[in-house]
């Protein structure tokens, strides 16, 4: 986000809204329908898939002459929306993003799981990407924790006797969790959401979890969700892990917004945002360049992206936008804060 004065341009592409597809794993709760007014028939609501290529939960555009049609339909017909950046070359072909966004609502504790590198699921499922992945913290409830890695240093028959025993919360390392939190998964990381947490999650383009242990728990059947302990076990980092520490940010204020670095790997990078033009009565300059699309995740607060004829797209709490590589120059207006989201 800049304040430097744009001069407006009519070339350029539109941002525009998104509609998410929703889970309703065992785990999840009601928040997101009720904090984030997600219009989605699934009880649980666990999960919203805000933006998604993936065939397993595929948004759909929601606003604009692209109305109606799947993200990854507007990609195919629109490489170019994408950008130059090196990940979308492959991407492009495909029509898919190479990141998934999403909501979570963990009512209850999430399954104890690791996710592949990308290497391990090009060779062995299907030439999928592998899932490294980062937490931001919207919400936490008192005594909200996570899993992130073991304690001490593992051995493989260790962990799978004790995975087999139903004896391998002793040696999971539990972090304590607070809103504003930002947290690192690297794949191979073992990991759990705890209950009583609000996530928003970036990740890798994959739906690859190796479930290792679910607490005993059932389904509305009664049958227990299918563990997968051998592939875990290929792909687990079995060292002991360091207390994730949160870094000191800093947010930097120019009129109108303010914005902190929260973290950049090889996949993704995030920043948080804070927009409020109310009193100062400026707008916040905003416009993609030619690399990268970014996503604008609302988390709190409500306003309008404005085109320079006049053309306005409404946003609310709970919406997500997608702004195409190249956009049109745009100007931000409202009281909100965004997570925002490149390549």
């Amino acid at each position: 986000m800049t304040n430097k004065n744009l001069n407006w341009k009519n070339s350029g592409h539109k941002p525009f809204l998104l509609k998410p597809e929703g889970k309703d794993y065992l785990w999840g709760g009601t928040r997101l329908r009720d904090d984030f007014s997600k219009d989605i028939d699934k009880t649980p609501l666990a999960e919203t898939w805000e933006c998604s290529t993936h065939p397993d939960g595929p948004s759909v555009v929601a606003s604009g002459e692209h109305r109606g049609k799947h993200l990854s339909q507007v990609l195919k017909e629109h490489p170019e929306y994408l950008g130059s950046h090196p990940l979308m070359t492959e991407a492009a072909r495909q029509g898919e993003l190479p990141i998934l966004i999403k909501f979570i609502d963990a009512k209850q504790n999430l399954s104890v799981q690791v996710h592949p590198d990308d290497a391990y699921a090009m060779k062995h499922e299907n030439g999928s990407l592998g899932k490294t992945e980062m937490w931001y913290v919207m919400d936490a409830a008192k005594d909200s924790e996570l899993v992130y890695g073991f304690y001490w240093d593992m051995d493989k028959d260790t962990l799978r006797e004790s995975l087999e025993e139903g004896t391998v919360e002793r040696f999971l390392q539990k972090i304590k969790i607070q809103k504003d939190d930002v947290f690192f998964i690297e794949a191979g990381t073992v990991h759990a959401i705890g209950a009583g947490a609000l996530i928003a999650e970036i990740q890798e383009n994959s739906n690859l979890t190796y479930r290792m242990y679910d607490y005993g728990r059932t389904d509305k059947n009664g049958q227990k969700r299918e563990l997968h302990i051998d592939k875990a076990l290929e792909v687990v980092n079995l060292k002991g892990a360091a207390e994730p520490r949160q870094p000191m940010r800093v947010l930097h204020y120019q009129r109108g917004c303010a914005s902190e670095f929260l973290y950049r790997c090889k996949y993704f990078q995030v920043e948080r945002q804070l927009i409020n033009t109310e009193r100062c009565r400026a707008m916040a300059d905003f416009q993609t360049d030619s690399n990268s699309f970014q996503v604008l995740l609302c988390l709190k607060g409500c306003g309008v992206l404005l085109e320079e004829n006049g053309e306005m797209l409404n946003f609310f709490k709970g919406d997500c936008i997608f702004v195409p590589a190249g956009s049109v120059p745009l100007k931000i207006h409202g009281k909100a804060q965004f997570l925002r989201v490149s390549c």
